[in-house]
């Protein structure tokens, strides 16, 4: 059943969660949101959200375990050192978005995140220092919110920090998708069942740095 006003959908058990969820329900109810602190796992997800630019996620989740085997399961000391050759090589990769801007800019930021790790000691630590705190956010998240908040202060303060280091294809928009996914804010809608898990697990965790 829909809720088109409220943007839930209900199952037949009558469980109710966001209106997207049945085109990536595992994505949806285990991993969306869920708080991430593992370095290589950000540098992933910031390189599939540079990707996913102009297509729907759904097609890059779809290819993401090819992905995975075609950066070295995004290990961005090993993908820092790519060369040109492996820009043909990605670039001859069927399962992968063969972009050559976005291959070429997930080979940069890799070599961006080697230096920030190597800074700061974390990837992780330096990136969750820009969630938003609570008063930036809505205690709930409704549809209008969700669909007219495609960027916010924190997302346009992180994808600032991240040029002036020169990382690219880190827009405001897709850096809200980053935090999105990586859990530094809840946008599951008021009523989803999966909302109240993730800000217990936002509650629980325990920020890097």
């Amino acid at each position: 059943m829909d809720d088109k006003a409220s943007g839930l959908i209900t199952d037949a058990a009558g469980v109710a969660r966001c209106f997207w969820q049945p085109s990536m329900p595992d994505y949806h109810d285990r991993e969306w949101g869920r708080p991430v602190a593992d370095d290589r796992r950000l540098y992933e997800k910031i390189c599939l959200e540079g990707f996913q630019a102009g297509m729907a996620w759904i097609t890059i989740l779809r290819k993401r375990e090819a992905f995975r085997e075609a950066f070295d399961d995004f290990d961005f000391e090993r993908v820092a050192r790519y060369t040109e050759r492996d820009v043909e090589r990605l670039m001859g990769n069927p399962g992968i978005v063969r972009n050559r801007s976005k291959i070429v800019s997930a080979i940069n930021n890799a070599r961006r995140a080697r230096d920030l790790a190597d800074e700061t000691g974390t990837l992780a630590g330096w990136l969750w220092r820009h969630e938003p705190p609570p008063r930036e956010r809505p205690a709930t998240v409704d549809l209008d919110y969700w669909n007219n908040n495609p960027s916010s202060a924190a997302s346009k303060a992180l994808s600032r920090a991240l040029k002036q280091r020169g990382w690219t294809f880190v827009g405001p928009t897709t850096m809200y998708a980053f935090m999105q996914a990586v859990g530094m804010v809840n946008d599951h809608l008021h009523g989803c069942a999966c909302r109240g898990e993730v800000e217990r697990a936002r509650a629980g965790f325990k920020r890097p740095g």
